[in-house]
């Protein structure tokens, strides 16, 4: 996704995140500022899906978890997306709840999180903090989300990793309905000419689009590179 450039107003709170994730990454000690995961209803069960490729296997692998509100989306109010869906992880979901800014959660509370985020069509990102592992399973949306704007402002796709996954479409079974475009926060789908175009290369395997294809012609399928 192409940066927006001149048209975007500057944001040094923004600029001053941004540095402070290219410094940690620089010094080995986040891989990423965080890490893309599918929608778990978009992946057929499969005995070699590895622990952390969806959102509620590493929900099912806390000892804790707990759930509050976006802070992107309670900071910038841009959309009216829910705020009530990110799930904070073993020693941070403890920390958090201490400080009253969570609540502990059961399993198929946080199941239940996950399905109102992607009904609205929210990104799952797993969150990396320094010297820890995933922290955090947050739904995000490209208009508030600090990772997602550094993406499509300053075009830092470098700063996301990509799922395991990716989207394939069956042309022949596609109607070119446009529904999944709408869907796509990373510009990996486009509507040319009435006919919906997919550039692979852009997909970051979030499985938005396959949960909402009426035609079943969009599934989800392991990276090969």
């Amino acid at each position: 996704m192409k940066p927006h450039g001149d048209d975007v107003a500057r944001d040094p709170q923004l600029e001053e995140r941004l540095a402070r994730y290219d410094a940690w990454i620089r010094d080995g000690r986040i891989p990423a500022s965080s890490r893309v995961i599918p929608v778990e209803q978009s992946i057929e069960a499969q005995q070699w899906i590895l622990p952390g490729a969806q959102a509620l296997e590493l929900v099912r692998g806390a000892a804790s978890v707990a759930l509050t509100s976006c802070q992107c989306r309670s900071h910038y109010q841009r959309c009216s997306s829910p705020l009530d869906v990110c799930l904070i992880l073993d020693d941070a979901a403890d920390s958090w709840v201490r400080e009253g800014r969570a609540r502990h959660v059961t399993l198929d509370e946080a199941a239940a999180a996950l399905r109102v985020a992607d009904e609205h069509g929210l990104v799952h990102l797993a969150i990396y903090c320094p010297e820890h592992q995933v922290y955090a399973v947050c739904s995000c949306c490209s208009c508030c989300c600090h990772d997602l704007q550094f993406l499509r402002i300053y075009g830092r796709g470098d700063l996301i990793a990509r799922s395991d996954y990716v989207a394939d479409t069956n042309d022949h079974r596609c109607s070119h309905c446009g529904v999944c475009v709408d869907r796509c926060v990373f510009g990996a789908r486009t509507m040319r000419g009435g006919q919906m175009v997919f550039r692979s290369e852009r997909c970051y395997g979030c499985g938005l689009c396959a949960t909402v294809c009426a035609m079943d012609a969009t599934g989800m399928v392991r990276r090969t590179e």
